[in-house]
């Protein structure tokens, strides 16, 4: 710290240390104070100061422990009713001193707030006065005060008995990092906070009693004694004596018992509380009026009494009136603040969408999948806008059924920087596919036939390529008559966003999804992945192996098959491309069932010539595993001449067909067919199952 910053600092920090000083010898000398008054006679103006300053005292005592939120929040308590108490008692003491010194007066020797006491709450008469204060003792004595202190002596007992429990719950937050240091330090600081109070407050009910019982003796004492010392001292008459004594003794007690009995009944508020959070008066009422029903039935039981002979009609009949409006009005201030709530969080929620969405973070995150209109074709699809969600949403549905896992959600939005009339679908932020469509227009898909006669633009459909038209919607009757199914702009741009899924799918299983996958298995095939990882594969290797099965549209709903294959492989085999050829090998009978059209499998063979240049020009290592395919250039621009014409000549026939080479080629024998055609599967002559019927559609050759 610098000079200057010092000198800054120093009167400031003086002046603080000067005011917390002057605070404690303050409250030290009100201390001593109190305990001066035991001893030292006071004149009556300052026993009505003192009685005035304890009335006030418990009335704010009352209504902080009204008002607080949790008993901690008081939990200076113990301490300040031990003031009250003593503050109390000492004024007793004075008071007794002033009555018995001074008594034969008249009603306002021991001041007037005791004297206004004794003409207002005792109209008068000695006797209503003792019956007031008996009742008042019996009343805080026996009710309050006996039940506060049963109640915090459980609380005591409870609450030292959960601390451990409570610590160790502490320790397992922290431990499991849902809370950090700092909080668990907070947690526990307000742990022990929570058993010290407790455990005062079971003390302090004991101070509330005690005063109950001194005040009841203090008055005898002052009635007895005052009567003796008028009759002997003063020579009063034993009934002007009595009359004078009493009045006087039980106005001090009543000025006594009543802030006693307001603040025993704050204690009572205090350790009642228990666990209940929020304002005494907001806890009670909104607990009270939680069953409307609970109140129209109080209402009509009212109500009810009211008719009854013999009974006024007007307090029942108001009562019942008031309970009956209560529980009218409650369910809808109910609702609107529901309403008023919900209306609130959606504010919040769309006010924090719009900040993230503003947020320069929000440019770094990249949408998984996205479906971005140009504006002509949004407003077009304005209206159909729940179908297009109904729709995706089924979509997704099959994809999972299908392939094993949950695609993610695919955002719908349009961009000014789009062709009006085009869409683009975006995977990971990148545009894999952009096409064009005519509004109001029909597709139909020609294939291998011909164009039927009415007016058409020939075109290509953007899901598989084939030869189409576009025709106007007016001719969509006749179209159907010459044997095409006119189908719509919105299925046009589903059918091609589903096919686009499918060709991306290794790429749509992230990280997350795999885990969750293996998060749901059966206990028994989570030790089987114990026994996988980390010994002979990583996650992310396991992940791979997934991706290559995905890449040629071979479904991991069977992951429990999958696990098993990769099992007897992994200890064999480190590169994940191997591992993926045994577990297809192992899923034959699926990847079979996959392809089947009308229970068969139609089969392209590569044929000899091809399947000796593949063997050729896989080169292997001592232990005979393949580590290089080298194959001469001109070999593959032959391979891709021969194959795309027999393949084009299967495909306008119709047949639905896989091509098979062997196992060691396959791989590349995919690699060089998916170039240019992604969708036909490329199969091993050990993944052809047992049992499948197989039609020969001949070879490449």
């Amino acid at each position: 710290m610098t000079a200057d910053t010092m000198k800054l600092a120093g009167p400031a920090s003086t002046q603080g240390a000067a005011v917390r000083s002057s605070r404690d010898i303050g409250f030290a000398i009100g201390i001593v104070a109190i305990l001066a008054v035991l001893f030292v006679p006071i004149p009556a103006f300052v026993i009505d100061m003192g009685l005035v300053l304890s009335i006030a005292l418990s009335i704010l005592i009352l209504m902080v422990a009204l008002w607080i939120e949790k008993p901690l929040d008081f939990s200076a308590f113990p301490t300040v009713l031990l003031l009250a108490t003593m503050l109390r008692l000492s004024l007793n003491i004075a008071t007794t001193r002033v009555i018995l010194s001074h008594g034969d007066q008249g009603h306002n020797a021991a001041g007037y707030v005791i004297g206004g006491f004794s003409q207002f709450v005792m109209g008068g008469d000695f006797v209503i006065g003792i019956v007031v204060f008996i009742i008042l003792i019996t009343v805080n004595f026996l009710v309050i005060t006996k039940g506060a202190t049963r109640i915090a002596e459980v609380g005591a007992r409870f609450t030292l008995d959960a601390i451990p429990g409570k610590q160790m719950a502490i320790d397992a937050d922290l431990s499991a990092g849902l809370i950090d240091e700092k909080q668990a330090q907070t947690r526990r600081r307000e742990l022990e906070e929570e058993s010290s109070f407790f455990g005062s407050m079971d003390g302090a009910s004991k101070f509330v009693r005690g005063d109950a019982i001194a005040g009841l003796i203090i008055t005898a004492v002052n009635i007895f004694g005052g009567i003796i010392i008028g009759v002997t001292r003063h020579g009063m008459d034993a009934g002007h004596a009595a009359d004078v004594f009493v009045k006087l003794s039980v106005g001090d007690g009543l000025v006594t018992q009543i802030p006693a009995l307001v603040v025993s009944l704050a204690a009572g508020l205090l350790v009642s509380k228990g666990g209940t959070r929020g304002a005494a008066e907001k806890a009670i009422m909104t607990q009270l009026g939680h069953y409307p029903r609970a109140l129209m039935v109080a209402a009509a039981l009212l109500g009810i009494l009211s008719l009854l002979p013999g009974l006024p009609f007007l307090p029942f009949a108001a009562v019942s009136g008031g309970l009956a409006a209560l529980a009218y009005a409650i369910p809808r201030q109910r609702a609107e603040t529901q309403r008023r709530a919900d209306e609130e969080t959606a504010e919040r929620e769309a006010k924090a969408i719009e900040a993230e969405r503003q947020s320069v973070k929000e440019s770094l995150r990249i949408i998984e999948v996205e479906l971005v209109l140009g504006k002509q074709l949004a407003a077009h699809l304005n209206f159909s806008r729940d179908e297009l969600a109904n729709r995706v949403g089924k979509m997704r549905r099959r994809f999972a059924s299908r392939y094993g896992f949950v695609i993610p959600e695919i955002k719908l939005s349009d961009d000014l920087n789009v062709d009006p009339r085009s869409y683009e679908i975006k995977v990971h932020g990148t545009t894999v596919a952009t096409q064009p469509l005519r509004l109001g227009d029909r597709l139909i898909v020609l294939g291998e036939s011909a164009a039927p006669d009415i007016p058409h633009d020939l075109t290509r459909e953007p899901a598989f390529g084939l030869r189409a038209a576009w025709i106007s919607e007016t001719f969509s009757a006749a179209a159907r008559r010459a044997g095409f199914e006119p189908v719509d702009t919105l299925s046009i741009m589903l059918t091609h966003l589903s096919e686009v899924l499918r060709n991306n799918l290794a790429q749509l299983l992230s990280y997350k999804d795999m885990r969750s996958l293996l998060d749901r298995l059966e206990p028994e095939y989570k030790r089987l992945i114990d026994e996988i990882v980390p010994s002979h594969m990583s996650y992310s290797g396991l992940q791979a192996v997934l991706k290559l099965l995905l890449a040629e549209r071979v479904s991991v709903r069977n992951l429990t098959l999958i696990l098993e294959a990769v099992a007897e492989i992994a200890p064999h085999a480190r590169r994940s491309e191997r591992i993926v050829e045994h577990v297809r090998t192992r899923m034959a009978q699926q990847i079979c069932g996959d392809l089947l059209h009308n229970g068969q499998l139609s089969v392209l063979r590569l044929g000899n010539r091809w399947d000796l240049a593949f063997h050729q020009a896989l080169k292997r290592d001592p232990k005979g595993d393949v580590v290089e395919f080298d194959i001469d250039p001109r070999l593959v621009e032959q391979f891709a001449g021969e194959a795309s014409k027999i393949i084009r000549e299967k495909t306008e026939q119709g047949e639905n067909f896989v091509l098979v080479a062997s196992p060691d080629a396959r791989p590349y024998v995919r690699m060089m067919i998916e170039r240019i055609f992604v969708n036909l599967p490329v199969l091993s002559h050990l993944e052809i199952a047992r049992g499948v019927d197989i039609k020969a559609l001949g070879s490449i050759s």
